[in-house]
C-alpha cells in the first residue's frame, strides 16, 4: 500500500528541507500524480516509496521507470 505523506513527514523521512521538495516539483524532476499529489492549493502529499527509490536510481532512469510501472499497475484503477 502507497503511503502518501505531509511535507512535515517527508522533510523528516527524507532529510530534506521543504524548499527542496518544493524544487525538485516544480523542476519537473518528480512527476505530479506519482511522486506527489496536490489534495488542494495549499496542500501537497508526498509517495515516500518511489522517492526514496527515485534517489537511489535517479541517475539510472530506465531502472525507476521500473518503480513506477509497478506502482501504476497496482492502483485500484488497473
Amino acid at each position: 500500500m502507497v503511503l502518501f505523506v505531509s511535507k512535515k513527514k517527508a522533510t523528516e523521512a527524507l532529510d530534506l528541507s521543504g524548499e527542496t521538495l518544493k524544487r525538485y516539483r516544480l523542476q519537473g524532476e518528480w512527476i505530479e500524480g506519482v511522486h506527489w499529489v496536490r489534495i488542494n492549493s495549499r496542500c501537497v502529499r508526498y509517495n515516500l516509496e518511489l522517492i526514496q527509490d527515485w534517489f537511489h536510481n535517479r541517475h539510472d532512469p530506465i531502472t525507476h521507470l521500473k518503480a513506477i510501472e509497478a506502482y501504476q499497475s497496482n492502483l485500484l484503477s488497473n
